[in-house]
């Protein structure tokens, strides 16, 4: 498993009481990509990525990020791989009583490796990576919504992970706030050079920033692809889903 910054979920399983989440779920992630996950609300794709950063474990099964297997990972072992890899929330999960400069600097300071200076220049750095340069003052509430996403990929990026999971990026946003959040994920993956991995259910999301697109349904990875790979996929599932039909049916029928 040593060698290239990887990321694999390996037949993984995962229930909740009697409420089966994930039914053998297996995706490889490849260095440098921005593979995007699509798929029903409710569906699963979040309970997923939470076991990339051991948030959650497998019922069954196990996951790998650059050679290490996530569930059996010491508390230390699994803090030091959590350093490597940022966690955009779906809805940016700032603190409204911190300054936004604090709250990008929250994750650096708990590191406790860098001097207040060295912080500081990175919040700088990281707030202008976004193109919210010179709010390090400003509180949560008084950004737009848009604005305070970016503020919570800022935090992601400040601490130069490897990898970034994003969880419905677009969420909540109108289309023009929406292409400005992917045309920053594509530029981050351009000039950072990160391992991505997007969840949403916006489609055209998926088409811009997606190197390739894997659909998550009942349980299981239905379909994995590029962007053009899936975008003229034969399954009725999967065209149901990315043409946005109110049945299987219709979409055999080319309703």
């Amino acid at each position: 498993m040593r060698g290239p910054r990887l990321i694999k979920l390996v037949d993984v399983h995962k229930s909740f009481g009697d409420l089966k989440i994930l039914d053998g779920f297996t995706l490889d992630v490849a260095e440098g990509e921005t593979m995007v996950i699509i798929g029903y609300s409710g569906t699963g794709k979040s309970v997923a990525i939470k076991h990339i950063v051991g948030l959650l474990e497998p019922d069954c099964g196990t996951v790998w990020v650059d050679g290490l297997e996530v569930p059996t990972l010491s508390r230390d072992e699994l803090y030091g791989l959590r350093s490597n890899i940022g966690y955009v929330f779906q809805f940016a999960a700032l603190f409204d009583s911190l300054s936004i400069g604090d709250n990008v600097a929250m994750g650096l300071r708990k590191e406790g490796r860098l001097s207040p200076p060295e912080i500081s220049a990175r919040v700088t750095e990281a707030l202008e990576l976004v193109d919210l340069p010179g709010v390090e003052e400003k509180f949560p509430a008084e950004l737009s919504g848009g604005m305070r996403k970016r503020v919570g990929i800022a935090r992601a990026i400040a601490r130069r992970p490897k990898y970034l999971l994003y969880d419905e990026p677009t969420t909540g946003l109108d289309p023009v706030t929406s292409a400005v959040i992917d045309g920053l994920m594509i530029r981050l993956r351009e000039k950072l050079g990160v391992t991505s991995i997007v969840i949403t259910h916006d489609m055209n999301s998926a088409y811009k920033v997606g190197s390739r697109i894997a659909m998550l349904y009942e349980g299981k990875v239905r379909q994995v692809g590029t962007v053009d790979e899936i975008r003229h996929a034969n399954d009725p599932i999967v065209c149901q889903f990315i043409e946005g039909r109110p049945s299987v049916d219709s979409v055999v029928a080319g309703v």
